[in-house]
């Protein structure tokens, strides 16, 4: 990937990152010992954040690749 398209891309997974309002962290500490449901729950918890980064991330290289469409369209 040559620098200017990794810099685009970076800055359209900025801005689509800004525009996420509350955008979740993984949660790094276990819970504790002796809950149930609490070890399905933080994994439950970190695989959704996970998706959603995911998401954000093929969301930007869709972007990507339309604008490098649309500028190869164009060129003369």
């Amino acid at each position: 990937m040559n620098s200017d398209r990794r810099q685009r891309l970076h800055e359209l997974l900025v801005a689509l990152l800004s525009r996420d309002e509350e955008l979740p962290l993984m949660d790094e500490e276990l819970p504790a010992a002796g809950h149930a449901g609490e070890p399905a729950v933080w994994l439950d918890k970190n695989r959704r954040t996970l998706q959603r980064y995911q998401a954000l991330v093929r969301t930007a290289v869709t972007l990507d690749a339309l604008v490098d469409a649309e500028q190869t369209d164009h060129e003369p």
